[in-house]
């Protein structure tokens, strides 16, 4: 009898952590990979009955092999403290790991909630990360800080869920600030990885580029200010991205650093 492990990152989610291992309560096991959060995210989630483990932070591809590894089960299902398993996702899941013709590993459809409606525009329906649903040993990550790439290591390619989860990806527009930060924080130490070049210029052109795409290409507008809020946040993540790898590479990242000519 094939049994499902589910692994969910957080770190400060109490507002999220309850509503997610709740979505999933039917799996054979649920951990929590928590990195030392400093609210009341993994007393939550124990209180909740689920396993646990504590793993510093030293980026997304390194905190989800350690999640994998922690998973006992040789399915497993990947849920982020922002989505929710739908009834219909589940019962999809579970037909994919009681099929031995199933693949080894599954992308997940996700719909957006935010500012009181579905969006369904600017590349955000659906909403695809990488594979949620594997074979244990199916999926593996690099070791990048934030948007971090992977290997399915299977000869049979991957195969869609039909069935969608929900995400609600900012509680409020202060989570929408905060992300934008620490997201192009991890980003330009990502950038600074590939020793790829940046400039103010190249902030610019890269930040108006993101949101153009978003808001005109893929039709972000037709969700009214959810689209343009959206948009927008793009446009400042990436800016800021390419303007912190800039500034580092030049060593003037520290504004405190002042040496007047007195």
């Amino acid at each position: 009898m094939a049994k499902l492990s589910v692994y969910i990152i957080a770190f400060n989610e109490e507002d999220k952590i309850l509503d997610a291992v709740q979505s999933v309560a039917w799996a054979d096991e649920i951990i929590v990979a928590d990195s030392f959060s400093t609210d009341r995210t993994a007393a939550i989630a124990q209180d909740l009955g689920v396993r646990v483990v504590q793993i510093p932070f030293k980026g997304f591809g390194d905190l989800r092999n350690q999640a994998i590894s922690a998973c006992t089960h040789d399915w497993i299902f990947s849920l982020d403290a922002d989505e929710r398993c739908t009834r219909a996702a589940r019962e999809e899941i579970s037909r994919i790991i009681h099929d031995p013709d199933s693949k080894d590993a599954y992308y997940v459809p996700r719909r957006n909630y935010f500012m009181g409606k579905w969006i369904r525009h600017g590349g955000f329906y659906p909403d695809f990360r990488q594979p949620q649903v594997f074979r244990k040993g199916a999926l593996r990550f690099k070791n990048d800080a934030v948007h971090e790439r992977y290997e399915v290591i299977s000869q049979k390619p991957c195969g869609t869920l039909k069935s969608f989860i929900h995400q609600i990806p900012f509680k409020n527009l202060e989570e929408i600030i905060h992300k934008a930060n620490r997201y192009s924080t991890l980003g330009a130490e990502k950038l600074d990885d590939t020793n790829k070049k940046s400039s103010m210029w190249t902030a610019v052109t890269h930040g108006l580029w993101a949101a153009f795409s978003i808001y005109i290409l893929k039709r972000g507008f037709l969700d009214g200010w959810p689209g343009f809020i959206i948009a927008f946040a793009n446009f400042e993540g990436t800016f800021y991205k390419y303007a912190k790898s800039y500034l580092k590479k030049r060593g003037l990242d520290n504004f405190l650093k002042f040496s007047p000519d007195l």
